[in-house]
């Protein structure tokens, strides 16, 4: 590869690696075989750790525990920890000389699910880590061990954040708002890197998504005001029932008549319609909850800004005593763009680590994540691979889904694969020694 390629593919990944050809290799390297090798090392004491973290739950912006523990573990692998950060928020810093800074993120809050599994080590407190992050907690220790014990093959700055509150989409921007978290962090990031744990694939596989991976997401409420009165005498009311009938209609209309179909995709569902309390009342008020998915800022804003148009308009189409409140909330979560550079350099990395045969494909979903913020913020290139976790004896049937109460990951093959996956990729984008 000549200098000039080589300055081409440093750029358009934005890490400024001297080894990055090394990514396209397609046999283990040295620092391949002393990462899974230390991976396997770790992997008895990162089982008691993620047994204690499936045990041990907290809600969204509750994680005293599990941040004092995350901290607790990261501080003695010997990294600088700041804690306490937008609420709960940990960050971790180990300088390594000069070099590139990369961030690597892990998410610590559980959900309020009571857990159906049946394993010895289920949470009993009503709360339960139906998302995985008690293996992302554990992997994001492995890294912090296995970054520290490898110091003498890497130069530059690692950062790790533990964040807290990703499950309500507002963990990552109470993180970046403290003023102690732009303190605590060194310098800017080339780029950011996460994982998360996934049961549509095999524990011990990885499965990347290029370009967008996961949607804005959107709460929006909405209040329709009438005129209550008696169901026998219609005609003395404005009945909000039809005006919020008529607009769960026409709200249907949005995405498949005023969003091109072949530019974008979006979602508009309404999940909940309240109003009246006895068969022959008209109530005053009828309230809808929708949820709102898109990829692209500009069909995020078309689609909110159609919402309100809807709901404002079939409300005077019946004379409305009053226009309705639409009110949007404010933890929304933002679209996750990976940098398609990052992630095929990461896919090269990846497959000759653990083989290409267990490095997958993943499509774009609709579902929400804010570890974009984090990339947004620093203006980055960013990536959040995912680690299969499906137990083998599930087959190819039917298997419970995140945030279902059934939900276990196999441990052993999904920490061993996914630590040695998330150590090697900041490897990667780290300065060689």
């Amino acid at each position: 590869m000549n200098r000039a390629l080589l300055a081409i593919l440093v750029l358009a990944t934005g890490c400024a690696t001297p080894e990055a050809p090394r990514s396209q290799l397609s046999a283990p390297d040295d620092l391949d075989v002393a990462v899974t090798s230390a991976a396997g090392a770790e992997l008895a004491s990162l089982l008691t750790l993620y047994k204690w973290f499936h045990a041990n739950p907290e809600l969204s912006l509750k994680e005293e525990k599990t941040a004092a523990k995350f901290a607790q573990e990261v501080r003695e692998a010997g990294w600088t920890v700041t804690e306490k950060i937008g609420g709960t928020g940990v960050v971790a810093v180990l300088r390594n000389g000069e070099g590139p800074t990369i961030l690597a993120r892990i998410d610590m809050d559980g959900l309020p699910v009571k857990e159906d599994t049946g394993l010895p080590y289920a949470s009993s407190n009503g709360a339960m880590h139906a998302c995985g992050h008690d293996t992302h907690l554990a992997m994001g220790i492995g890294l912090a061990r296995i970054l520290s014990r490898l110091k003498d093959r890497w130069s530059g700055t690692a950062i790790l954040i533990g964040q807290p509150g990703e499950e309500v989409g507002l963990g990552a921007k109470m993180m970046i708002d403290d003023p102690k978290f732009a303190a605590a962090i060194p310098s800017k990031p080339a780029a950011v890197l996460a994982i998360h744990d996934t049961p549509a694939f095999p524990a011990g596989t990885l499965a990347l998504c290029p370009g967008y991976a996961s949607a804005n997401a959107d709460s929006v409420d909405i209040t329709i005001f009438g005129r209550g009165g008696h169901g026998a005498w219609p005609h003395n009311t404005i009945d909000p029932v039809v005006i919020a009938a008529e607009t769960v209609m026409a709200l249907q209309t949005i995405v498949s008549r005023k969003i091109n179909p072949a530019e974008t995709r979006a979602v508009v569902t309404v999940g909940s319609i309240h109003g009246g309390s006895k068969h022959n009342i008209i109530p005053d008020e009828v309230k809808l909850q929708l949820t709102v998915r898109s990829y692209e800022d500009s069909t995020r804003e078309k689609l909110l800004a159609e919402i309100r148009h809807i709901a404002e308009k079939t409300a005077e189409l019946h004379h409305a005593p009053r226009p309705p409140e639409v009110r949007v909330q404010d933890n929304g979560f933002p679209a996750v763009y990976h940098d398609p550079a990052l992630t095929e350099r990461m896919r090269s990395v990846f497959s000759r680590l653990l083989g290409p045969d267990r490095v997958r494909a993943q499509s774009p979903a609709m579902g929400a994540e804010d570890f974009g913020r984090f990339a947004k913020h620093f203006d980055v290139p960013g990536l959040q691979f995912n680690v299969g976790a499906a137990p083998a004896a599930w087959g190819d049937g039917p298997r419970p889904g995140l945030h279902s109460n059934r939900w276990a990951p196999d441990p052993e093959p999904t920490l061993r694969a996914g630590t040695a996956a998330f150590v090697r990729g900041c490897l990667d984008l780290l300065g060689r020694r």
